[in-house]
Formats: C-alpha cells, sequence, structure tokens
C-alpha cells in the first residue's frame, strides 16, 4: 500500500489510533457529524446552519439527485499513485475542492471564521471567505498564509462599500472575487422566522463591515456608542436587488484579480456572467437556502459545463456535497472543483480549528481513495464515463458501455 496518497495516509491514521483505543473526535460519518454540531450548538444557531427556505424541499433534493448518478468502477489501471491538483480560474489548487464561503460563523465556535482558516491551513484546503464574517478579512488571510484563499462579496447598495471590500481583498492578499447573486432580497426561512432569529441583530457576522472606514462614514454615531444604528446601517446597506448583468462590467473594472459569479442555474445567466466577464462561475442553489422548491444544483451543473465548454470560464460546484464520491459525481458532471459547506461548519462547532482540519482531511481522503477505486489517478482523468443516469440504465443496461 503506497505512503504517497492521502487517502491511505488519513485511513491508516485513523485505523492505528483506533486500534489503541482511540475515537475521533470529529465524527467520520457526515450524519453522525451533523448529529453531534446540532448537539453542541445553540439551537437557533443550529436551526440557522443547517435550515433551508420554507418547507426545505430544495435542501433535501440537493442530496436526492446525487443518486440518480452511478460510478461505474474500472480496474487493473494502476493506481498507485494519485494527484488531485487542478487549475482553476488561473491558479494552482492543491484539490479540486474548496471551502465554501459561510457567514457568521461565530455562531457555530468563538473564534468563527480565524479558527476555519487555521484547520484548512494545516489540510492545505483552500478557503472562499463570506462579506459577513465574524472576523475580518485581512485576520483570515493572515492566518491562511500562503493557502489559496478567494474573497466572497455581498454587493452593497452603497458602491463605494462594494469597491472598499474589493481594494482590501486585494491588498490582503486574496486570489479571486466571488460575487454572490442569488440573493436579491432574503429568503424565506421558516426555521429563523419560527424563533426570530436574525444573528445580525446580536451584532454578528459584521467584522468586515465595522473594520471598514466607508461602512463608518455612513453612521451617524460610532459603533460603540449606538451598536443598534449601524446594525440597521448594515442591514439597509447589505444589498442590492437592483442589480443587473451591466453591473458585473463595473465589478470586473475594479480589480485585476478573476472575477466569480455564484448561485447560477440556468445555462443562459451562466454565459451571460462570462460574456461580461467573469472568469469562472458557480453553479449553486445557495444550498437550499433562497428558493423553496428550485431545481437541485446538479441538476442544473451539466447543461451549465455544456453550454460554457467552448469559452475558458471554469466552473465550480456547490449545494449537497457531503462525501467524496458526490465530488467526484459532480466533476464528471463538468464541474473544475467543488465547495464543501456545512460539513465543516460542523466539524468547527465540535473541536474548532482541530475539527474543520479532521473533516477537510477526511473528505479528500474519501476523495482520493474512491477515485482510484474507479481506475483513475488525476482528476484530469474525470468525465462523462465515470457515471451513468440510473434512468437510461434501468432503459439500457448496456447504457455504460
Amino acid at each position: 500500500m503506497s505512503d504517497g496518497n492521502i487517502g491511505e495516509r488519513r485511513q491508516r491514521e485513523i485505523f492505528v489510533s483506533g486500534h489503541a483505543g482511540i475515537e475521533p473526535d470529529v465524527p467520520v460519518s457526515f450524519e453522525a457529524l451533523e448529529e453531534a454540531a446540532i448537539e453542541v450548538m445553540d439551537e437557533a444557531a443550529a436551526g440557522y446552519v443547517a435550515g433551508g427556505a420554507g418547507g426545505e424541499n430544495t435542501v433535501g433534493r440537493n442530496r436526492r439527485v446525487f443518486d440518480r448518478w452511478r460510478i461505474v468502477p474500472r480496474f487493473l489501471r494502476d493506481v498507485g499513485e494519485r494527484d488531485l491538483s487542478v487549475d482553476v480560474c488561473g491558479q494552482k489548487l492543491p484539490y479540486p475542492v474548496m471551502l465554501a464561503p459561510i457567514g457568521i460563523q461565530s455562531i457555530a465556535h468563538e473564534d468563527g471564521e480565524v479558527a476555519t482558516a487555521e484547520g484548512a491551513r494545516e489540510a492545505g484546503m483552500p478557503v472562499i471567505l463570506s462579506s459577513v464574517a465574524s472576523e475580518t478579512l485581512e485576520d483570515v488571510a493572515d492566518e491562511l498564509g500562503e493557502t489559496p484563499k478567494w474573497f466572497q462579496l455581498y454587493w452593497s447598495s452603497e458602491r463605494d462599500l462594494a469597491r472598499s471590500f474589493i481594494d482590501r481583498a486585494e491588498d490582503a492578499g486574496f486570489d479571486a472575487i466571488v460575487v454572490t447573486v442569488d440573493t436579491p432580497v432574503p429568503g424565506w426561512k421558516e426555521r429563523d422566522l419560527s424563533r426570530g432569529y436574525v444573528p445580525q441583530l446580536d451584532g454578528e457576522g459584521m467584522a468586515n463591515y465595522l473594520a471598514d472606514d466607508t461602512f463608518l462614514d455612513l453612521l451617524d454615531q460610532p459603533p460603540e456608542e449606538n451598536e443598534f444604528g449601524a446594525i440597521q446601517t448594515f442591514l439597509d446597506v447589505f444589498g442590492d436587488p437592483t442589480l443587473t448583468w451591466e453591473d458585473l462590467d463595473w465589478l470586473g473594472d475594479q480589480t485585476d484579480l478573476p472575477v466569480v459569479v455564484k448561485g447560477l442555474l440556468h445555462p443562459a445567466d451562466a454565459r451571460r456572467a462570462v460574456d461580461h466577464g467573469a472568469d469562472g462561475v458557480i453553479v449553486s442553489n445557495h444550498g437550499g437556502r433562497q428558493v423553496d422548491g428550485a431545481i437541485g444544483a446538479l441538476e442544473a451543473l451539466p447543461r451549465v459545463a455544456a453550454d460554457l465548454e467552448d469559452t475558458d470560464a471554469d466552473v465550480l460546484f456547490d449545494s449537497g456535497i457531503r462525501r467524496g464520491a458526490e465530488a467526484l459525481k459532480a466533476l464528471a458532471l463538468g464541474a473544475d472543483a467543488v465547495c464543501l459547506g456545512r460539513p465543516y461548519v460542523y466539524g468547527l462547532a465540535i473541536d474548532g480549528a482541530d475539527g474543520v482540519r479532521a473533516v477537510c482531511e477526511n473528505f479528500v481522503a474519501d476523495m482520493d481513495l474512491t477515485m482510484g477505486l474507479t481506475g483513475r489517478t488525476s482528476v484530469a482523468d474525470i468525465d462523462r464515463s465515470l457515471v451513468v443516469d440510473e434512468q437510461q440504465l434501468f432503459r439500457d443496461p448496456t447504457a455504460y458501455r
């Protein structure tokens, strides 16, 4: 058994510890991970992280649609050495996985995004940082060091504030700007509404705003003198529902960094994003948090990838990824990389930075071993031949020839 691949190394580490009577502090399976995290989190915070829009139909669909695609393993192909690295938006990443932008992480753990950055750095996992972080983008960048890092922008109705965030991200050493477009207005989240729970009303998730001179200039009084006034101003300027595709041109003019548009499900929207200067798109329904009854993100992925095949744009994917096999399915259906969301926040809740590191290492190990078991030795080897549509297989048992 090779010592050179992360899958074997991580699996051996867990088995050796288990033989010595040491059980993992962070559960290996997603179901146990989620259960353990919900037990240690405040009830309202747990509902905020786990919940989705309306009756959470879209959250469930994101998971179910993966079952439609079945992996077809191939063997005797010399998979002794495997390479998980990829090139995305002009940057070499160690894995085809990034941590998705999830805001307000202080509700899961007191050290918030800085702990996530520490765990990700130790695992070598690239990170996308949310605008609504509980720690400043500068502090998170310092903790990440040379680890690949992208900054996710919620586009404020105050354009100068959006420009300030972009400038700060560049100065802090972020490698790309990810603009989220699927939140022109808030989603109807029944769990949060039933509790009257908005973390920002407690001042959570505002670190980047309170550290920004442009935002502070909007206030009538300093935050330390009128905290609620600062919170109200944040809520007033957080987003801009009037944005159109033409505004994306302005964004591209503000930065030399790659621009990635997040939250697209329709191929025509993906094409328009690229036509207006995007270097990449993230196929996503926001983890089911915006539109109840929306299509699963994986259902949108093949059409988006096919429509952008004749461009230089990269296609990323999130919403529903829980295990390595699911990441491989998304790669086979056209993604250049995937984004992992709720699992790492659960790891953060359970064990801080160590919890994030464990989730990242387990996920990559699972993906590495599964890739080897399919007969592939690099991400470049993963294409549509890896999977077969079970509906097609039912009609024609020879469909995967």
